[in-house]
C-alpha cells in the first residue's frame, strides 16, 4: 500500500482523501457464491472512482492494488470497496451490476507495474506547466487544472476550467505530438478543482469536498437569510471562491423551525410608528422589531405578534410592542472595590526585596566548582572590601653571624698592610 504503508484504510483520510469505510466487511454470509463480483477502485489518491468486475480467481481487500483495464493499455489503482456495500454504491449511482460496459480487474499490481506507475506519474506536474503554456500561446480562455497520465503511459487526462465553451481541437492535436499520448479533455467545475487540490477550510478542518463530499448542491444567498446571517461575500465565500456547501448543511433544521413563526411579519403597526423586522431568533422563539426613531431593538414574543398583527387587520393600534427582557443566564461577575494603599508599602522594604532577588539570581547563575570566574567579574559588592589592619609584627633582631678568617678572594681584593709592625 502506498502513503503510511500501515497496511490498512486511515480513519483521517490523509493517505487517500475520499476514504470509506466499510461497515459490511465482518458480517459473515450464508451463500459466499451470491458476493458481489464488482470493486470500487481509486485512483489518484483517491480523486477518481471507478467500479471494475473481478474476474479472476483472486479474493482483493482494501488497500490492495491492482492493474484494470485502460484505454489501449492497463492502468493502476487501490481496492476501495469491496462485497456486498459496492451494491449499494452501484444502487446509488444508477449504475447495473449486470452491465457489460464495466471494465474488468486484470491482476494483482506487481512491482514492475507499481515502478511504471510511479515513473508516469512523476511526469504529470511537468505536463501541468507545459500544457498551461501552450493554450495560452494559443489564447485559449480556458485553465488545466490537473493532469492525470495512465500507468502504462499511453494515455493523459487534461482537466481543465473555462466559463465559456472552448474550441480545443487544435490544443488537442499539440498535446497528443507534444506528449506523445492519448489525449481526453475533461472540464470540471471550481468546486471541483478544490476538491483536487484540497486545503484547510476557515473552520480548521480539511474540506469537505477533498475528505468525503462528493455530489455538489446549488447554494445562493438565500440560505444565508435564512439562518441570519450577513451576506459578507468574503465570509460566505469558500476557496474555490463560490459558497461555502456547509451553509446547506443546517438549513433544513432552519426551515422547520421556522415554520412556527407567523407569515408577513415584516412590520407591524404600533402607536409609535411601522416596528420592522430585523431577525428571528429560532433557539428562543423572539422576534426582533425596530422602531424608525430609534435604532434599540426590541424582542417580541411568537404570541405578541401575531396578537399585533389581527388588531392590525381589524383596524386597531396598540400603543406598545410590549417587548420582553431578554436576560443571559451567566452570572454577573462582581467589580473589585478600590483600596487606597497609599503610605501602607515602604519603599525602602520593596527595594530590600528586589536586592534580595538579584543576589540570589547571581548566586544561581554563579558557577560552582573549578569554573568559577575570576575576581574581576565578581559583583562590585563583592570587590569594594574595607581593608583589613593588621597590628604591627616586632621582627627579632638578626644576629650577625661570627667573622671568621678571610677568604682567598677577599686576600686578592683587600692585601695584607705590611706597615703594621708585629
Amino acid at each position: 500500500m502506498l502513503g503510511c504503508k500501515s497496511n490498512g484504510g486511515c480513519s483521517s483520510g490523509s493517505c487517500n482523501r475520499m476514504n470509506v469505510h466499510d461497515w459490511l466487511a465482518n458480517l459473515p454470509f450464508s451463500d459466499p457464491e451470491s458476493m458481489c463480483r464488482v470493486m470500487e477502485v481509486s485512483f489518484n489518491n483517491g480523486s477518481r472512482k471507478d467500479f471494475f468486475r473481478n474476474t479472476t480467481t483472486h479474493i482483493f481487500e482494501k488497500g490492495d492494488m491492482v492493474a484494470v483495464e485502460g484505454v489501449a493499455g492497463f492502468d493502476v489503482g487501490t481496492v476501495n470497496l469491496t462485497g456486498e456495500i459496492v451494491r449499494l454504491q452501484l444502487k446509488k449511482n444508477g449504475v447495473s451490476e449486470t452491465d457489460p460496459d464495466i471494465k474488468k480487474v486484470l491482476r494483482r499490481a506487481g512491482d514492475r507495474d507499481v515502478e511504471q506507475m510511479i515513473q508516469n506519474k512523476a511526469r504529470e506536474a511537468e505536463a501541468v506547466i507545459r500544457s498551461r503554456a501552450i493554450a495560452k500561446q494559443l489564447n485559449l480562455a480556458m485553465k488545466i487544472s490537473e493532469v492525470e497520465i495512465q500507468a502504462d503511459g499511453r494515455k493523459a487526462t487534461f482537466f481543465y476550467i473555462a466559463d465559456d465553451r472552448v474550441d480545443f481541437r487544435e490544443l488537442i492535436k499539440i498535446y497528443a505530438r507534444e506528449f506523445k499520448v492519448k489525449v481526453e479533455m475533461r472540464q470540471i467545475g471550481a468546486r471541483q478543482e478544490a476538491a483536487k487540490v484540497g486545503g484547510v477550510g476557515s473552520c480548521g478542518r480539511e474540506l469537505c469536498c477533498s475528505s468525503w463530499l462528493t455530489d455538489f448542491k446549488s447554494v445562493n444567498t438565500t440560505a444565508a437569510r435564512y439562518q441570519n446571517l450577513s451576506i459578507n461575500q468574503t465570509k460566505l465565500s469558500g476557496q474555490c471562491g463560490r459558497l461555502k456547501c456547509c451553509l446547506n448543511y443546517e438549513l433544513d433544521t432552519y426551515l422547520d423551525a421556522l415554520q412556527h413563526f407567523p407569515d408577513n411579519a415584516d412590520s407591524i403597526q404600533v402607536a409609535k410608528g411601522n416596528a420592522f423586522l430585523i431577525k428571528k431568533d429560532i433557539f428562543k422563539n423572539l422576534m426582533w422589531y425596530t422602531l424608525p426613531d430609534s435604532n434599540k431593538q426590541y424582542p417580541l414574543t411568537i404570541e405578541r405578534v401575531r396578537k399585533i398583527k389581527q388588531l392590525n387587520a381589524q383596524g386597531v393600534i396598540p400603543e406598545e410592542l410590549e417587548y420582553v427582557d431578554v436576560t443571559t443566564n451567566k452570572p454577573k461577575e462582581a467589580e473589585p472595590e478600590f483600596v487606597d494603599v497609599v503610605g501602607q508599602i515602604s519603599l525602602r522594604t520593596l527595594e530590600k526585596a528586589d536586592k534580595k532577588r538579584r543576589n540570589d539570581q547571581q548566586r544561581q547563575q554563579r558557577p560552582q566548582g573549578p569554573n568559577r570566574p575570576p575576581q574581576q567579574n565578581r559583583p562590585p559588592q563583592q570587590q569594594q572590601r574595607p581593608p583589613q589592619q593588621r597590628p604591627p609584627q616586632q621582627r627579632p633582631p638578626q644576629q650577625r653571624p661570627p667573622q671568621g678568617p678571610p677568604r682567598r678572594d677577599d686576600r686578592k681584593n683587600n692585601p695584607p698592610n705590611t706597615n703594621n709592625p708585629q
